[in-house]
């Protein structure tokens, strides 16, 4: 059993203090992991439905064929957990700005830390995304213009509420076709958000994607009880993407 609240481990970063907490959960008793930055909740490991869904509904519009995965954002490491769980999936990599993220993983300090780091299908990488999605060189340093089957994004609350002004360029229909160029020609670019559908922002996947859609993901809510809901977006240019 474990002690009712812990801080498991808090570091300044460019981006402001980042904190990992783990608390028992009064009704259930399960330990609850929490990621903070500031006093503001970054993720929680009792709503992960969102982020699993990420990795299955873009994986379910890709052909039966091997797969190479990038996601953006490891955060506790659901959505890549859920990729890996998907036979198709011959590699996956991770990139997240983070270096402390990364050493949670790598140290054991969150609970999928151990299976993302031993399975050899999976790579962390410290790395900018949205530096690395507009580079020439891509989203794999050790092999440069590589494409990907399907890229995964769950960094920003939403396009509109994003955690650093700079990320805000990946939203507009410039950043997604330099993000579209690290995709095959039939591949899947995903997105989580926080923010009920935005039609802005599905208008601007069409200008760069032949097919866009965006998707309610409702899950159980027992702190505010009744259900809550993310958003999940789906672009490709293969005719079922959506």
């Amino acid at each position: 059993m474990s002690v009712r609240f812990e801080e498991i481990d808090w570091q300044p970063t460019p981006i402001g203090e980042i904190s990992l907490r783990r608390r028992r959960h009064p009704v259930s008793g399960d330990d609850v992991y929490e990621v903070k930055l500031g006093d503001e909740f970054l993720m929680s490991s009792l709503f992960t439905t969102g982020e699993t869904a990420l990795a299955e509904l873009a994986l379910a519009k890709l052909p039966d064929a091997e797969l190479d995965v990038a996601v953006g954002g490891l955060g506790l490491g659901y959505t890549a957990a859920a990729a890996l769980d998907d036979p198709r999936v011959r590699s996956l990599t991770v990139i997240d700005a983070l270096a402390e993220v990364i050493d949670w993983h790598r140290r054991g300090l969150v609970p999928l830390g151990a299976r993302l780091t031993s399975d050899t299908r999976c790579r962390l990488v410290h790395g900018d995304f949205f530096a690395m999605a507009a580079d020439s060189i891509g989203l794999d340093p050790d092999e440069p213009g590589r494409r990907f089957h399907a890229i995964l994004l769950d960094i920003d609350h939403s396009p509109r509420h994003v955690l650093h002004p700079r990320h805000a360029a990946l939203y507009q229909p410039a950043g997604l076709r330099a993000l579209a160029a690290r995709l095959h020609p039939d591949g899947v670019f995903a997105l989580w958000s926080n923010d009920p559908p935005d039609d802005q922002f599905t208008s601007a996947l069409t200008v760069v994607f032949a097919q866009a859609a965006a998707q309610i993901v409702e899950f159980d809510n027992p702190l505010q009880g009744g259900t809550s809901s993310n958003t999940v977006y789906l672009a490709g240019n293969a005719p079922d993407t959506p």
